[in-house]
């Protein structure tokens, strides 16, 4: 037996709207002001394809909820053999009109991108987005209204940081080793450092 058709529960546009409103609505109510900080990859090598310097010039501020409120998810600390790891994960939740306006006017994105960056202000630390979820509500009212970005702490490994937001470029660039070539000159047959 087929649906009845006086009901058009999945291409009506002012439901979709309002359960999108209500959306953007409620995080902005209970939700953070984070920065979605965008990675940039200066020198890639050609044959492997692989990232040899990455940057991070700006930071766009937008709303976001945490999803799990309870605390950080994820494996947690636990000791290796390289030591003692942290892998604490958050998930957040952005509306998408919200994303595509704020974020996507300034860096010409349409949704978030795995490896950016987002900065947590309640433990002051960035976290890297490891997985965008594009379809975590599947079709309310036959549309999507928003994404859930997992994210993991993230791992400094000299990156640098010019976003704008001091506390993050202060935070995250005080780590930052430079290993400048020594200059060797010779005089009198003696090298001169």
């Amino acid at each position: 037996m087929a649906t009845n058709f006086y009901f058009q529960n999945f291409s009506s546009t002012g439901e979709q709207n309002l359960i999108e409103n209500l959306i953007i609505e409620s995080i902005k109510i209970h939700g953070v002001d984070i920065y979605y900080v965008p990675r940039v990859i200066v020198n890639r090598d050609s044959t492997f394809r692989e990232q040899q310097i990455t940057q991070y010039g700006q930071a766009v501020s937008v709303e976001m909820y945490i999803k799990n409120v309870d605390g950080f998810e994820g494996e947690g600390e636990f000791l290796s053999k390289f030591g003692v790891e942290v892998r604490d994960q958050i998930t957040f939740s952005v509306a998408l009109r919200v994303f595509e306006y704020e974020v996507g006017s300034v860096l010409k994105r349409d949704r978030p991108i795995e490896n950016d960056l987002i900065w947590f202000p309640f433990n002051k630390a960035l976290y890297q987005i490891k997985y965008v979820n594009k379809k975590p509500i599947f079709y309310q009212f036959g549309a999507l209204q928003m994404y859930d970005v997992v994210c993991e702490l993230f791992e400094f490994s000299n990156e640098r940081f010019n976003t704008g937001v001091q506390l993050i470029d202060e935070t995250y660039n005080g780590f930052l080793t430079t290993m400048e070539p020594y200059i060797l000159t010779m005089e009198n047959g003696n090298p001169l450092l």
